[in-house]
Formats: structure tokens, C-alpha cells, sequence
């Protein structure tokens, strides 16, 4: 019987470098041929897993991120076993940042890990262990891209809370917008997102005046990442940038790997996640509607309608946000200094992080009754009757 470290030593060099698949099959039989092993096995790709995915967190990324690439390149069995990794590695920690949502451990001993495993898969040996070193294969692989906070296990200090929404007030806010996303009458969802946005507009003004006075904590930009993914990618990434400008964050799009990184401070982009889901929820829900308006006039709704109706829809909503802001700024004049104070400091950190971006030709809406049916769509988006301030603005 060989030694086990070593046969998992000669598996991951036969798998996880090589250039195509004909290695994977060799690591894999390495790993299932030792009779009476598996256990052992799955304890130690669990132990090596972990060790491969602090070196990802090393190189800037984070378990969304990871899970969203397994999602798009392998398939679900993946994204659970790299959920497992992932779940497994967060045990070191005493504490993990915000935004760092690990799961949790469901099997019980490592030693147990390869049969429960097994038997949540229904699958053979041989099959896991190759789905195993495919997602140790991704890790290898992955680039360094820009860090967005904190890693587990960095001082406390590095890990100190943001002035978040305050959680009254923040649930206050998402139960408005969860009615203004569930309910059919428009004007009720006006005046219901009107409202949300209120809140979030007293709370960044209250914000940004306590910190220009020195009373409050000393704060910094800080970034999150939002999932941009297919379908209609471009579109949404319109709609994403437009919801960070009106609150005061700048959004910066990686269509490669299916994310935008969003720079702010931490309540106004607590916002931005909040009022971007809605108002994708609101287009969503807008245009499955306007497709069932077409079909029952016989006509055929295809990909390029769904995709001019979001472009349009996002096009029009960021008119819409950027008047809006500007209109509040005007309104809030004696507050122009502290707001400024924010908008620079955004502005500094994101090109800190970005210091070189690119502009990206969108591909143009060639259907037009999409573009009409979005526009008015967007026209249509719960923002309020009166078109309040938009959050942090």
C-alpha cells in the first residue's frame, strides 16, 4: 500500500497542470485504486482543497466569485463540491469579512466526508474524484484580480464594521421593496419604492453630515461585487452602472469573469445592491409580461426583443437616476460640501484599484418594439411618483 500523501502528490501532478484531459483520468485512477483509501483520500483533497483556495482569497477572490466561475465553466456538482471547500477552509477562521457567505460543514469528520459525499451524489468514485480535481484544476488557474476588502483571518482592525443602514431602517427598506416587486398596481408600487427610497436618501445625507462634522466614525470607501451574468449581460451591466453613479459609487464591469466591482462607502452600496436587484426584478417581471402581450397579438417574440427591451430599459432608467440626482443635489445645497467630500474619496479609491479600465462598445438594439416596450417599461419603474432622491443621493 503506497503512502497516501504521496499517491495524492502524484494524482494532482498528473491532473491539475496538465493541458488537457487525458491527466485527470490519470489522477483520478490514482486517487481510487488504493483498496480501503477513500476515506483517507477524501480527507486529504479536503486538506489540500482548503490550502488551494486561501491562495485564491491570496490572489483577490471570494466565494461568490468562485462559485459563480464553477457555475459557468463546470456544472452543479462542482459548485457543490467547491461549496464544500469552501464551507471546510472557513473552520480556520475565528472570523470572516462581510460579504463572505461560506456555507456550512454538513458531514460529519473529514474521515466521513468521501462516503457522504458519495452518497449525496449518487455517483462512483472514480466520477468524484475527477470532479474534485476539476475543481482543484480551476483554482490552480485563476488570475489575481483586484481585492474588494479584507481576508478571513486578518487583524481585527482590518475587519472593523462599516457604518452600515441602520437594521431598523435597512428592514424597513427591503420590505418596501419586496411589496413594490410583488404587487400588480403601479401606483401602490410607486408610492411604496418612493418610500424606500426616502429612507435611503435621509440615511447617506445624515451620513455624510456627521462624518464632515467629525462626530461620527472615520470612514473609508470600501467595494462589493455584484454577479453580471448572462443572459443580456451588457444590459444589466447599463443598469448596475447607472444605480452606483445615482449613489454616489462607481461601478466598474469584468464581463469576463461575470461581475462588476462596485467602489463606495459601505451604506451607499448597500443600496446600490438593494435598488439594483429591485429595479432587475421590476424589468424582469416587465418584460415577461410585455413578450405575453406580443405572442397574444401573434407575433413572435425572440432573443433579440428581450435583449433591446433590457438595454432600453436600462438606458432610460439611468436618464431617469442621473436627473434625479441631480435634481436632489440641487435641493441639498448646504449638504454639497460633505457629499463632494464622498464623491472624491470614491473617486480616488476606485482609481486606486482601477487605475487602467477600458470603455466597451455595447452591441446596438436592433428590435424595435423591444426598445419601446423597455423604454416604457423604465418609464413605468417603481422610482416614485415624484421622483424623489435616489439613494445616497
Amino acid at each position: 500500500m503506497r503512502d497516501l500523501p504521496e499517491t495524492v502528490d502524484r494524482a494532482f501532478a498528473a491532473a491539475l497542470h496538465a493541458q488537457d484531459d487525458a491527466g485527470l483520468d490519470t489522477g483520478a485512477s490514482l486517487l481510487v485504486a488504493e483498496h480501503g483509501q477513500w476515506a483517507g483520500v477524501g480527507r486529504e483533497l479536503l486538506a489540500r482543497g482548503e490550502d488551494h483556495l486561501r491562495r485564491s482569497w491570496e490572489r483577490g477572490w471570494r466565494p461568490a466569485d468562485l462559485l459563480r466561475l464553477v457555475r459557468r465553466d463546470l456544472d452543479e456538482r462542482h459548485v457543490r463540491i467547491a461549496g464544500d471547500l469552501i464551507a471546510a477552509e472557513a473552520r480556520r477562521y475565528a472570523r470572516l469579512p462581510a460579504r463572505w457567505d461560506a456555507g456550512e460543514v454538513w458531514w460529519k469528520g473529514d474521515d466521513a466526508y468521501a462516503e457522504a459525499l458519495a452518497a449525496r451524489e449518487r455517483a462512483d468514485r472514480f466520477t468524484l474524484a475527477t470532479a474534485f480535481l476539476e475543481v482543484l484544476r480551476l483554482l490552480v488557474r485563476l488570475p489575481s484580480i483586484e481585492p474588494v476588502g479584507p481576508l478571513p483571518g486578518d487583524p481585527v482592525d482590518a475587519l472593523a464594521d462599516h457604518a452600515h443602514i441602520e437594521p431598523r431602517m435597512l428592514a424597513r427598506i427591503r420590505a418596501l421593496l419586496a411589496k413594490a416587486e410583488a404587487t400588480t398596481y403601479p401606483d401602490e408600487a410607486e408610492a411604496l419604492s418612493a418610500k424606500a427610497q426616502e429612507l435611503m436618501v435621509r440615511h447617506t445625507v445624515d451620513e455624510a453630515l456627521l462624518a464632515a462634522s467629525g462626530k461620527g466614525p472615520r470612514q473609508v470607501p470600501g467595494a462589493c461585487r455584484i454577479g453580471v451574468e448572462p443572459p443580456y449581460e451588457e444590459a444589466k451591466a447599463v443598469l448596475l452602472d447607472a444605480v452606483a453613479t445615482a449613489n454616489r459609487c462607481r461601478a466598474v464591469w469584468n464581463g469576463a469573469f461575470g461581475f462588476s466591482t462596485v467602489v463606495g462607502f459601505e451604506s451607499d452600496l448597500e443600496a446600490v445592491e438593494l435598488l439594483h436587484t429591485s429595479l432587475l426584478v421590476q424589468g424582469t417581471a416587465a418584460m415577461t409580461r410585455a413578450e405575453a402581450a406580443q405572442r397574444s397579438g401573434g407575433r413572435k417574440r425572440t432573443k433579440t426583443f428581450r435583449q433591446s427591451f433590457l438595454l432600453a430599459y436600462a438606458s432610460r432608467l439611468g436618464r431617469r437616476l442621473a436627473e434625479t440626482a441631480e435634481h436632489t443635489a440641487a435641493e441639498a445645497s448646504d449638504n454639497l460640501p460633505a457629499l463632494v467630500a464622498r464623491d472624491v474619496a470614491v473617486t480616488s479609491r476606485a482609481e486606486e484599484m482601477f487605475p487602467r479600465t477600458t470603455t466597451t462598445r455595447l452591441r446596438g438594439a436592433t428590435d424595435h418594439a423591444g426598445w419601446e416596450d423597455g423604454t416604457a417599461a423604465a418609464d413605468r419603474a417603481h422610482m416614485g411618483g415624484r421622483r424623489p432622491g435616489l439613494p445616497g443621493r
